[in-house]
């Protein structure tokens, strides 16, 4: 039997060499797994029993096994390029054949579809879904969300107007009133009013307004008096009523530790637009009125220069989508010229039980089989799965040295199994020439 032994050895050795070969020819792609080859002995069939002389009749590949170990992460310049740090594969769909890959070098459809190579679109949780991807149910249970293809939506992001201003800052205690002849406040009179500052408000349409805030002091003690103007317009202090002429001042009243006693909270401004752009002589078709709160808590009065800690507001412009940026937990955020940012989405990453029983459909390609079990589907970092990195990919896993010492290995199997059918050659060559 050892021409069948023989035999066996040969084609367990070529074997072995066509998976060390494949790994080498696939050491530069991404997200390729290597593979070994497994082997197993062959024993013939025996009717008496195994004994002690039972000499088995070769080897048979049992097994060509995938080595699904983490690959080296390398930087790149596209943002979609995204590296699976840890387990879990990526959830393609092909017009609704789902496949499985560690391939993440993906890129934008002509329709927004986040795709990769061969056109198939990665899916995940929709925006509704991000960060969290899950919805309770009636009961009260949380059901996660079913992945959908990734949409990057083109359009831009509509403006916001302002609902809310905060504005902190350090009225100087030791300033003076207004000496005599300059006790009217006016806009264009600098002396009287002792401090000013200003932020930008967006009407409905997203247009920028400047809102300036004069403050003047009185002369009873920690008492100020606030009055607004609104691109230049004088406009009447946050209460009801018409919002262009000059009305009665908004009060501030400081305790002798210098922190705000009145107003205790936030209070209404009312603003008419209309009324603003027909003194400007400029055409506005947002909202003819705008109401918001001003915050003005963060105000103090101490002994220190007059100061602005803190302005913030809540609107802004329409903006353009110019970039995109992927977070750890897979969540696709989009970057618009605005200086806003909004969640376009949420990748996902299947897991299996038994990776290795994914059937290999080629293109960077799993298919899911009843080996490997069903795909459990979660966010980056959640269970077992892995995080991602966003401009970067995931190296193949082939080890160029340790291949190399394989394919010596199986070199020398090859050349030995060789050997064994060259002798037992030989020994039949001895038989046939006996006389």
């Amino acid at each position: 039997m050892g021409f069948q032994q023989g035999l066996s050895g040969l084609a367990a050795a070529a074997k072995g060499l066509d998976a060390v070969g494949n790994n080498i020819a696939n050491s530069g792609t991404v997200g390729f797994k290597g593979a070994r080859a497994q082997f197993a002995d062959v024993f013939a069939a025996s009717l008496t029993g195994a004994g002690a002389s039972q000499v088995g009749v070769g080897t048979m590949v049992g097994a060509v096994a995938q080595q699904f170990t983490q690959g080296n992460i390398t930087t790149t310049n596209n943002s979609l390029d995204i590296a699976i740090n840890g387990g879990g594969f990526y959830r393609m769909s092909n017009n609704g054949a789902i496949s499985y890959t560690r391939n993440g070098q993906f890129q934008l459809d002509k329709s927004g579809y986040i795709v990769d190579m061969a056109g198939k679109k990665l899916q995940g949780y929709p925006s509704d879904y991000t960060v969290v991807p899950a919805v309770p149910n009636p009961t009260g249970q949380i059901i996660a969300s079913t992945p959908a293809d990734l949409y990057i939506d083109p359009s831009d992001l509509q403006p916001n107007a302002t609902g809310a201003v905060q504005i902190g800052l350090n009225l100087d205690s030791r300033m003076n009133v207004s000496t005599s002849g300059h006790t009217t406040f006016n806009t264009a009179d600098p002396l009287s009013y002792q401090s000013s500052t200003s932020v930008t408000i967006n009407d409905s349409l997203g247009n920028p307004h400047v809102m300036s805030m004069y403050f003047v002091k009185e002369a009873a003690a920690g008492t100020w008096s606030v009055y607004t103007a609104i691109d230049g317009v004088s406009a009447n202090s946050p209460t009801s009523g018409a919002a262009v002429t000059v009305g009665s001042p908004t009060a501030l009243n400081f305790t002798t530790s210098g922190t705000i006693s009145s107003p205790s909270g936030p209070i209404s401004m009312t603003i008419d637009l209309s009324a603003v752009s027909a003194a400007l002589g400029k055409a506005n078709s947002a909202d003819p009125t705008q109401t918001f709160t001003l915050d003005l808590a963060a105000c103090t009065q101490f002994g220190s220069p007059f100061g602005v800690n803190q302005l913030v507001q809540d609107g802004y412009s329409s903006g353009r989508l110019s970039g995109l940026s992927v977070s750890p937990d897979g969540v696709i955020q989009g970057k618009y010229s605005n200086g806003q940012s909004r969640n376009l989405g949420q990748v996902v990453l299947a897991k299996f039980n038994n990776p290795n029983g994914l059937l290999n459909m080629g293109g960077n390609q799993w298919q899911e089989t009843s080996a490997s079990g069903q795909p459990l589907i979660g966010a980056p970092g959640t269970g077992s799965n892995g995080v991602l990195q966003a401009g970067a990919v995931e190296e193949s896993n082939t080890d160029m040295t340790a291949e190399l010492v394989n394919m010596i290995t199986q070199q020398r199997a090859y050349q030995a199994n060789a050997q064994t059918i060259k002798t037992q050659d030989q020994i039949m060559q001895t038989l046939v020439n006996l006389r």
